[in-house]
């Protein structure tokens, strides 16, 4: 396929494609899925070889958030029955922490709910980012707190931090219809704000709320134009409760068709394949490794994932290798400012549970079965997924 051969020629030279390139990827046929996979996985292992890198959540303080976006199970009104806990005190983070590290993750991500931290949340994360630096030197720090007042993202860098997380989630065109209480310039300016601190800026969408074609390729390139070092692809967990609790758009074809896309417009950049990925992608989850380098390790923020070891026998069985410590994620020429090793995390809810057998619902069926609500690790007295 001539359009194919193009992409890669195009990702292997860090070319922006056309937007009719990248809307051509979402549009084609599941005949040729095999074949836009292929494609995808050689600008991947051009940039990234066969490695996958592990990063794991921590969800510092759940629900009771006043922002109103649709897609949250955290989101003011929600009426989802997830955990709700205050701030975690520094031991219990560094505690949940080491858990996901055991299991193999290079990079923890701190991630609170909330417009935005204040100056004492600033204290009191950094606190935490130290915590984790003197029982894990090696490890990656990322922040994922809201949007940002001014000399925050230094307090943070200062403390430690390597990298800052903040989506845009979706099209310019379109973010007022998913968020009403902050805008989409106020994401954008938040993300230049860890730029300029030296934090290495992760950014990336959520799919599946009802978006267009258009809307995909909009964010993307926008994402492109940020910089962002690591780009996360979250699948939207429709929640019970969240006014997009019925949106059920999504087939694991779809899915490696996006993140495909993806991938040629943001070729040596760190693609994260984040919430949503067990729900969505399903038994096809093997195949997005071929586009995506880096995945979540256990559980979610409010959801309950894959478990630990079944990602690490699922990335060994496709014939990947799991990302060591003192491996750096990057392509060289983008190793500048912040951590620029590799990038951080999505705030993004994510499936998957274990259970007894039941009956496989048809394609065209919402899988409400595998949303599970997390019930273990941090803000509760059981142990985490990792």
């Amino acid at each position: 396929m001539d359009l194919l051969n193009t992409l890669v020629d195009k990702g292997l030279r860090r070319e922006l494609p056309t937007r009719d390139e990248a809307l051509a990827v979402l549009a084609t046929s599941d005949d040729d899925l095999l074949d836009v996979v292929a494609a995808a996985g050689k600008v991947r292992r051009h940039w990234f070889g066969r490695r996958v890198k592990l990063n794991y959540l921590v969800n510092l303080k759940s629900g009771l958030c006043p922002e109103d976006c649709s897609y949250c199970s955290q989101r003011l009104g929600s009426e989802a029955g997830i955990l709700k806990y205050t701030w975690l005190k520094p031991e219990e983070a560094t505690q949940v922490a080491a858990a996901g590290l055991a299991g193999g993750a290079k990079r923890v991500c701190l991630v609170a709910s909330g417009r935005g931290p204040t100056d004492r949340d600033v204290d009191r994360v950094s606190q935490t980012i130290r915590a984790i630096k003197e029982q894990h030197g090696d490890v990656e720090v990322c922040a994922c707190l809201g949007l940002l007042s001014d000399g925050q993202a230094e307090r943070l860098r200062a403390a430690g931090a390597d990298a800052y997380n903040h989506n845009l989630n979706t099209s310019e065109a379109t973010y007022g219809d998913i968020t009403t209480t902050h805008t989409y310039a106020d994401r954008v300016d938040t993300v230049h704000k860890a730029h300029a601190a030296g934090l290495s800026a992760c950014s990336g969408l959520i799919a599946g709320m009802g978006e267009s074609d258009e809307d995909l390729v909009d964010v993307v390139f926008a994402l492109r134009e940020l910089d962002a070092d690591s780009v996360p692809v979250n699948f939207l967990i429709p929640f019970e409760g969240t006014p997009l609790a019925k949106e059920w758009h999504l087939t694991p074809q779809r899915c490696l068709r996006i993140l495909a896309m993806v991938r040629f417009v943001c070729p040596d950049v760190e693609v994260r394949i984040a919430g949503g990925r067990e729900l969505h992608l399903r038994t096809l989850q093997p195949l997005a490794l071929h586009i995506a380098n880096s995945i979540f390790l256990g559980d979610y923020l409010t959801s309950e994932g894959q478990a630990g070891k079944a990602d690490l026998e699922m990335i060994a069985d496709a014939g990947f290798e799991v990302e060591g410590a003192d491996q750096v994620t990057l392509p060289e020429h983008r190793r500048g400012g912040g951590c620029h090793g590799s990038a951080p995390s999505a705030c993004h809810e994510g499936g998957g549970v274990c259970g007894t057998a039941a009956p496989v619902p048809s394609a065209d069926e919402p899988r409400t079965d595998l949303v599970a609500v997390r019930r273990r690790g941090a803000g509760t007295d059981l142990p985490p997924n990792a």
